[in-house]
């Protein structure tokens, strides 16, 4: 690991009117870390992991993303979304693209690559994902766990140093999520930093550095999955572990 983190949050707080989303998050992520956050719905979760690419406005704090403070410079928000690659519960495909020219249309256009470089890039990408025979199809002719590996196809395009995944298989049927979560644990494995906001404890467990519990905007508990899974120290932890893993 390098001394600098990747990603340094400071006292992160964040308000929709009079709701508190963000109560003071601290979080440092080390470059090639896998970090899983998980909690209840409406803990912050979300909207933490949107405030690192400037999807969501921190009020109160301090970003920094590779050594870039977010601020409203726009430059700084255009260099960090540079830098990240974000993954969403909806695979936000182009539908009247293919899945060749979904994954190839940023690097073109963002990056100023040539087709022929965006193209080589891309079947690489879609090789690693493991759905290179589906290139030419549309997203609609593709399974959710295929659009979803498209997705993260797509996010990887752009080179980022950095990936952010929210949720990314919540809206998924079951039998297409250990598709995406091997694709994931192969991208973790591969040396990517990664920011997850996942329920899948299994793969939190085997994946993950470490493992942050949200709870009503705040981080209620950190450690390494052996520490949170042997040894909670938290009530709200355990209550919670103790309702989504099924022993």
């Amino acid at each position: 690991m390098t001394e600098e983190p990747i990603i340094y949050c400071k006292d992160v707080h964040k308000w929709y009117d009079d709701f508190h989303a963000l109560r003071g998050i601290d979080m440092e992520v080390f470059l090639g870390e896998v970090i899983v956050i998980f909690g209840p719905s409406g803990s912050g979760k979300s909207t933490f992991i949107r405030t690192i690419n400037r999807l969501e406005e921190h009020q109160q704090g301090q970003i920094m993303v590779d050594g870039i403070e977010l601020s409203h410079d726009v430059r700084n928000i255009e260099r960090i979304r540079m830098e990240t690659g974000m993954v969403f519960q909806q695979f936000n495909l182009f539908p009247h693209l293919s899945v060749l020219q979904n994954v190839t249309l940023a690097p073109i256009w963002v990056r100023k690559w040539p087709k022929e470089k965006a193209d080589k890039v891309a079947m690489e990408l879609l090789e690693l994902v493991g759905i290179p025979e589906q290139a030419q199809k549309f997203p609609g002719n593709l399974s959710g766990g295929q659009q979803q590996r498209v997705a993260i196809a797509r996010a990887l395009a752009m080179q980022p140093k950095i990936m952010l995944f929210d949720e990314p298989t919540s809206a998924l049927d079951p039998e297409m999520i250990k598709e995406v979560l091997d694709t994931m644990t192969d991208l973790a494995e591969s040396g990517m930093t990664m920011i997850v906001v996942t329920h899948e404890m299994g793969f939190a467990r085997a994946v993950a550095d470490r493992l942050y519990f949200f709870d009503e905007g705040l981080i209620v508990e950190s450690g390494t999955p052996e520490e949170i899974y042997n040894n909670p120290q938290e009530e709200r932890t355990k209550l919670f572990l103790s309702q989504i893993i099924q022993h």
